[in-house]
C-alpha cells in the first residue's frame, strides 16, 4: 500500500464508511478493540482498500476545555486497527450528525446553548479537538487524513448562520486541523495527509443554504459530494432504475468539478448507498455496480466511499427505516449481495485505463437562490441527464467561466451546450 494514501490519484481509492456492527456508535461507550477488528477484516475481505471513522463529539469533548486522552486513544487504535488489516483511513473530527442523530456535547445546549458555527469560544474548542486529534494522528502511514466532522451543515437548522459566518468558521477548523497535522521538524518529503471537509445535498442544490458550492469545491485539499438518492426525492421522482439516479454520482462529481477554481482538484464521492425503500432489495446489487462504473467515468474521480459497512442492528429503536439495511453487511456480519456487486465493479474499474477528459460541457446559469435547478427535479439536472442519456459524457462549466479559455482549455472542454 501505498506510504502517502492521500495523495495516491493513479487510480481511484474504494473503501466503506465504517458503522460498527455491535452497537453502531454508542459502541464507543465501551469501545472492544477485537470486535473492530473482526469487523475491518471482513470489509478488507472485499478488497477494499480504505475505510472512513467516526467518533463521538460530546465523548471525545464533554467540556468546553476538556478533551478526553482516553477517548482520543479509542480512536488512535481503531486506526492502528485499520491498518493491521490493511486499510487505510479518514478520520472525522466534529460529530456532530450521524444518520439521522445530532451528537452535541451539553456545553452547547440548553443553559450553555452556544451557535456551534458563531460563537467564538464554541469554534475555537472545536479548532482545539481538531489540534489534538490531528497531533494524535501525525506520522502514521496509513492515515489519509482529517476531516472536520460529518455533513456539519446538518446543524444549521439549530444554528442559524450566514455564507460569510461559514466560510469563516471552515477557515478557521481547516487551519487547525492542518495545524495538528504538521509535525514539528517533519522533512519536506514527509507525506502530506489530506485536511477537508463534508456537506450534505443542500450544499449544492439548497437556494440560499449557507453552505455553498463554492465551499466545498475551494476549500480543503479535495472537494467531497455525498449524492445521496433519496435527496429532493431522486429515486422517487425518477425510478431506482432510471438514468437519473444510476449517474447520480458521476454528476455530483462534475457538478463539483464545475466550482473548482483549480481545473485538477479532485473529487471525492464520499458517501452514496442504496436505502430502502428508495433502492429495493433487489435492485441494490444493480445501483452499486451502475453506481460505482459511471463515477469512475469521471476523470477528477478521487474515489467512492460506501456507505456503509454495517446495517444497524433492529434490537436499536428510533431509526429511519432506510437506516437499517444501508449495510453491505447485515447485523450478523454476513455479506449481502450488495457487497458482492460493489466489490466485483470495483475490481473491474481497477483493471480498466483511467477515463479521459470530457469534451462537452453543460453551462450552469444559476445564482444562490435558484440553485436548486442543479438538483433533482430542476431543469439543469433534467438538461444534464438528457445529455446522459444520449450517450454524452457532459461535464459542467459555469455560465461564468464560459469565455474562460484558459479555463476551457485545462479541463478539455471543446463544446458548450446552452440549453436542450
Amino acid at each position: 500500500m501505498s506510504a502517502s494514501p492521500a495523495f495516491a490519484a493513479s487510480a481511484p481509492r474504494f473503501g466503506v464508511n465504517y458503522t460498527p456492527r455491535r452497537g453502531w456508535f454508542h459502541s464507543w461507550h465501551d469501545f472492544d478493540p477485537a470486535h473492530a477488528r473482526e469487523d475491518l477484516a471482513r470489509i478488507a475481505e472485499l478488497g477494499l482498500d480504505h475505510v472512513r471513522v467516526f467518533h463521538l463529539w460530546p465523548l471525545l469533548q464533554p467540556n468546553r476545555t476538556l478533551i478526553r486522552t482516553t477517548a482520543v486513544d479509542q480512536l488512535v487504535r481503531l486506526v492502528d486497527l485499520a491498518a493491521e488489516a490493511g486499510l487505510d483511513v479518514l478520520v472525522d473530527g466534529v460529530q456532530g450528525h450521524l444518520s439521522s442523530f445530532d451528537f452535541y456535547p451539553e456545553w452547547t445546549r440548553g443553559w450553555h446553548h452556544r451557535n456551534v458555527f458563531t460563537d467564538p469560544d464554541a469554534v475555537e474548542a472545536q479548532a482545539e479537538l481538531l489540534r489534538v486529534l490531528g497531533r494524535a494522528l501525525t506520522g502514521r502511514p496509513h492515515l489519509i487524513g482529517l476531516q472536520l466532522g460529518n455533513e456539519l451543515n446538518n446543524l444549521v437548522e439549530h444554528n442559524p448562520v450566514t455564507a460569510a459566518e461559514v466560510d469563516h468558521y471552515l477557515d478557521t477548523l481547516l487551519a487547525a486541523a492542518r495545524d495538528g497535522l504538521t509535525t514539528t521538524g517533519a522533512s519536506a518529503t514527509a507525506p502530506r495527509h489530506l485536511v477537508t471537509h463534508s456537506a450534505y445535498d443542500a450544499a449544492w442544490y439548497g437556494d440560499d443554504h449557507p453552505f455553498t458550492p463554492e465551499a466545498s469545491a475551494r476549500k480543503g485539499d479535495l472537494t467531497t459530494v455525498h449524492p445521496w438518492v433519496f435527496s429532493g426525492d431522486c429515486a422517487r421522482r425518477y425510478g431506482p432504475r432510471s438514468t437519473e439516479v444510476l449517474h447520480l454520482a458521476e454528476y455530483g462529481v462534475e457538478l463539483a468539478t464545475a466550482y473548482a477554481e483549480d481545473a485538477t482538484r479532485p473529487v471525492w464521492v464520499q458517501e452514496t448507498g442504496a436505502p430502502e425503500p428508495h433502492i429495493p432489495a433487489a435492485d441494490a446489487p444493480g445501483f452499486a455496480r451502475a453506481t460505482v462504473l459511471n463515477a469512475a467515468g469521471c476523470a477528477g474521480l478521487w474515489g467512492v466511499t460506501w456507505w456503509c459497512s454495517h446495517d444497524v442492528d433492529r434490537s436499536l429503536a428510533d431509526y429511519p427505516e432506510l437506516e437499517y439495511t444501508l449495510g453491505l453487511f447485515d447485523s450478523a456480519g454476513r455479506a449481502k449481495p450488495i457487497a458482492a456487486a460493489f466489490a466485483e465493479a470495483v475490481a473491474e474499474v481497477r483493471a480498466a485505463p483511467r477515463p479521459g477528459q470530457r469534451h462537452t460541457a453543460l453551462v450552469l446559469d444559476c445564482t444562490p437562490a435558484t440553485r436548486s435547478v442543479s438538483g433533482p427535479g430542476g431543469s439543469f439536472f433534467e438538461a444534464w441527464m438528457r445529455l446522459r442519456e444520449r450517450g454524452v459524457r457532459p461535464a459542467v462549466v459555469l455560465a461564468s467561466r464560459t469565455d474562460d479559455a484558459t479555463h476551457l482549455a485545462a479541463r478539455g472542454i471543446t463544446e458548450l451546450v446552452r440549453d436542450m
